[in-house]
């Protein structure tokens, strides 16, 4: 594996310094839009609570999960425990001057904490709340617990990658992340918006309608063409395959709809079979027969190692890729040529790999990564920041 180099701190896009962000969030949906905006500079303070904390830090056992690690980066820890009057009075203290909110509580927690629209709206009528639930503020649903697992179901997505004699959940978080996205998205628009009207923005979010959001071909096939799309649907219009090659090694191909790949890769692959096989000779056939062909270029693949494949492909310059693992990822040249992982010092002395963030600005990456922090390690710090005294700090943070 290359070596990585420690993150520099003088090369920073901080295109959010000076916004101040507070973030009482679990789990993923939260953290992640918390995160994005630090990433771009944003002062991101997250609450938590001071039996345990997040209780992603707690995921697989410890205090320090990965998951926890891959959400919080470059964010302060304060450690409140809101079932205190005393505790609520510094949160609210902190949303007098903070710029913006982010909470995913189901529907009713703030209200029950005193921090309803018109309470807030009383504190700071800058202040720009971002409320993320499950299934919406209303509704059928309102009060149910969501998980990705759910929203990707609930939503369709699931039925696209499903293979119903077999369902089986796999991969990575999707209808979570997405949920975190959009609401970074609401976030970035209500703050532009203020810089003109001086006044914060509601913005509300929810798992359902970010998940169906983000998958809108399969919805304009069926309200527009009445066509239900299957998990095949997208791949054999847009000609995509993944095959096994002959060291056991993957790669996928997309081959889109443009004659000129498919010319490319009949050249590339050199099967004279193939290329006079009737039923493969435009695309409208390919893409009705695609069990066919991808039957019969799986044996094709079988034939040679992945290494050489990559070389006959890339030669003919037809859209191809190995199947990566993530091992891999972390050292293809392409990734490494971008820098899309940094090694950062973490407090504790050792270090972590983070990814870096996906935006460049002016040609450039914001390289100011701060460790995910320790449970309440900021606490002091920020409510000494507040005017809190040291004494009322300590009665504020003691156990019991």
């Amino acid at each position: 594996m290359w070596i990585w180099n420690i993150a520099m701190t003088n090369s920073t896009v901080g295109v959010l310094s000076g916004v101040q962000v507070i973030e009482i969030g679990t789990m993923l949906t939260a953290p992640l839009a918390g995160m994005m905006l630090a990433d771009l500079g944003a002062d991101v303070i997250k609450i938590e609570r001071p039996d345990g904390g997040d209780p992603l830090r707690a995921f697989g056992g410890g205090s320090s999960s990965p998951n926890f690690l891959a959400y919080n980066r470059n964010k302060k820890s304060v450690a409140l425990d809101l079932k205190s009057s005393k505790a609520c009075a510094a949160l609210e203290r902190l949303l007098t001057q903070a710029d913006v909110l982010i909470e995913n509580f189901r529907p009713g927690v703030m209200e029950r904490l005193g921090l309803g629209p018109e309470a807030i709206a009383k504190l700071n009528n800058r202040l720009v709340h971002c409320s993320i639930t499950g299934f919406g503020t209303s509704g059928p649903y309102r009060d149910r617990p969501a998980y990705d697992a759910v929203g990707q179901a609930l939503s369709g997505m699931s039925s696209l990658f499903f293979d119903a004699s077999e369902p089986c959940v796999t991969g990575p978080t999707i209808a979570d992340n997405v949920t975190g996205m959009y609401a970074c998205y609401g976030i970035l628009g209500a703050l532009i918006e203020r810089a003109h009207s001086g006044k914060g923005r509601r913005v509300d979010v929810n798992m359902l309608e970010a998940a169906i959001a983000f998958i809108p071909d399969p919805f304009a096939n069926y309200t527009q063409l009445g066509t239900a799309n299957t998990p095949l649907t997208r791949t054999a219009s847009s000609q995509s395959f993944a095959f096994r090659c002959a060291d056991e090694r993957m790669i996928a191909l997309h081959l889109s709809s443009q004659e000129k790949f498919w010319t490319r890769f009949l050249s590339a692959i050199g099967d004279s079979a193939l290329a006079s096989d009737r039923r493969f000779a435009s695309r409208p056939l390919r893409v009705d027969g695609y069990l066919a062909l991808r039957e019969t270029l799986a044996g094709i693949f079988l034939r040679r190692p992945r290494a050489e494949w990559v070389a006959r492909l890339e030669a003919a310059e037809v859209p191809y890729a190995p199947i990566n693992t993530i091992a891999e990822v972390l050292d293809d040249p392409q990734v490494r040529h971008l820098g899309l992982f940094e090694q950062i010092a973490r407090a504790d002395g050792g270090s972590m790999i983070v990814q870096t963030c996906p935006v460049l600005i002016d040609h450039t990456r914001a390289r100011n990564y701060r460790p995910p922090p320790n449970l309440g390690e900021h606490t002091d710090l920020v409510l000494l920041s507040l005017g809190y005294s040291q004494q009322e700090v300590s009665n504020l943070t003691a156990k019991g």
